[in-house]
């Protein structure tokens, strides 16, 4: 099936597979590794990515059903080869540990301060809800999360 679609800011169109899971064709097909398989069941978060503006779960969506839309991964957060304010935000407040689920947080993260850039930790906490840290320290990244906010918000 030849579908047409924006994927980290570049426009693509290609010949793909519809009914492959979106995070094997990220890895296998577009060698973006940044995006993890957890679960596998939508249960985890690992690879949350953003499409059309909305955190998703990689595992649960097709390929062919991102035909005309747009995708962002964890490699698309990066701004002129510099880590995004979240990103760094993340990394100040230690909110990476193992890293695994880094990816996932930072997409539902982004989503979040994309349709609320000055969230409450209530909304933090709750767009973040879906994603499992394994390590457990949630509080580092609801706060790296509520310091890249106000840190947009004064510039």
């Amino acid at each position: 099936m030849m579908i047409s679609f924006e994927l980290n800011h570049k426009k693509y169109r290609m010949n793909v597979d519809p009914t492959k899971r979106l995070v094997d064709f990220l890895r296998d097909e577009m060698g973006l590794t940044g995006t993890k398989e957890g679960c596998g069941e939508g249960e985890c978060g690992a690879c949350t990515v953003i499409l059309d503006k909305k955190a998703v779960h990689a595992c649960l969506v097709l390929t062919g059903q991102i035909n005309k839309k747009s995708l962002l991964t964890v490699e698309g957060l990066a701004q002129n080869g510099e880590p995004s304010p979240l990103q760094k935000a993340f990394i100040k407040h230690g909110a990476v540990q193992c890293g695994y689920c880094t990816p996932g947080m930072l997409m539902s993260a982004s989503a979040l301060l994309m349709e609320t850039p000055r969230p409450t930790e209530a909304e933090v906490r709750l767009a973040l809800a879906g994603n499992i840290c394994r390590c457990g320290d949630y509080s580092a990244i609801v706060d790296a999360v509520l310091d890249a906010a106000e840190a947009e918000a004064r510039r």
